[in-house]
């Protein structure tokens, strides 16, 4: 599978989430099933880079979300 494929992949399976914006790691690996842990960290920290993806920490974990979506980045936008 070509690397867009799996970015496409994650977005799809992300908008099916409803009623969830942030997610763990973890929560990445069922949606790329034939790659090793290290590569779905390596994808998710590129489309982190791309900006497709955002990291959000609430100090004691960190979690990993559609870049502008969920009631956080709606609070921070209303500024």
């Amino acid at each position: 599978m070509a690397n867009e494929e799996q970015k496409q992949k994650v977005l799809d399976a992300l908008a099916k989430k409803k009623g969830k914006s942030k997610f763990y790691l973890k929560d990445f690996y069922p949606m790329l099933p034939d790659l090793k842990p290290r590569e779905v960290k390596k994808l998710v920290n590129e489309m982190v880079s791309e900006g497709t993806l955002e990291y959000w920490s609430s100090g004691s974990t960190t979690m990993i979300g559609l870049k502008g979506a969920g009631k956080q980045a709606a609070a921070e936008h209303e500024d």
